[in-house]
């Protein structure tokens, strides 16, 4: 015996709706008490601890920078076209002042995937105001890398330190070559 055809458009509808909501759910999960803030800070904070531990000398880079955009984890996968996402905080004196998502698109040739930290240090308050003051900003060439993986050394000389943005990228797990930062879009969020 088959189901009238009300009752069809009735479940249907009603999976299409939940499927629906659980994503509008997903992508606004940060209601009235959501703890992302605190979640992502103590990602921030266990970050930094590695990054000053494995790697001293971005200690001095970090108390000679006006601010610091520290991203805990971004995946990365890609399958001839890919992407990655990752979500962080803005530092500046120590103390959290906004969160930011990170997003990244990239095709061709590649296969695989990855997760990583990197931190991003605003040498100059002009650097740090126009990222701040940015819709949407774009990580391009200007940046100069101090760290790019755990087996590279710290590369931090004078020339280096007169860069307005420094990066360091480390703690990289996963199989996916020719990781930067280069094209990634930092955006502004509630956590």
């Amino acid at each position: 015996m088959s189901s009238p055809p009300f009752t069809r458009a009735t479940r249907r509808g009603f999976i299409l709706s939940a499927l629906a909501g659980t994503g509008l759910t997903a992508a606004c999960g940060n209601g009235v008490g959501s703890t992302g803030d605190i979640e992502i800070d103590a990602r921030v904070d266990a970050t930094l601890n590695e990054l000053y531990t494995q790697y001293p000398n971005t200690i001095e880079i970090a108390e000679k920078s006006v601010g610091m955009l520290v991203m805990p984890l971004v995946t990365e996968a890609s399958f001839w076209v890919g992407g990655g996402y990752g979500r962080g905080a803005l530092r500046v004196g120590g103390a959290t002042v906004d969160y930011y998502s990170t997003a990244k698109a990239s095709a061709g040739v590649q296969f695989g995937a990855q997760q990583y930290a990197h931190v991003l240090f605003f040498m100059t308050q002009a650097a740090l105001n126009e990222f701040r003051r940015s819709a949407g900003w774009t990580v391009s060439a200007d940046v100069e890398y101090v760290l790019l993986d755990k087996g590279d050394g710290l590369s931090a000389d004078s020339n280096t330190l007169r860069a307005p943005i420094l990066a360091a990228v480390f703690g990289r797990a996963g199989l996916l070559v020719g990781a930067s930062l280069e094209g990634a879009k930092y955006t502004r969020i509630i956590p």
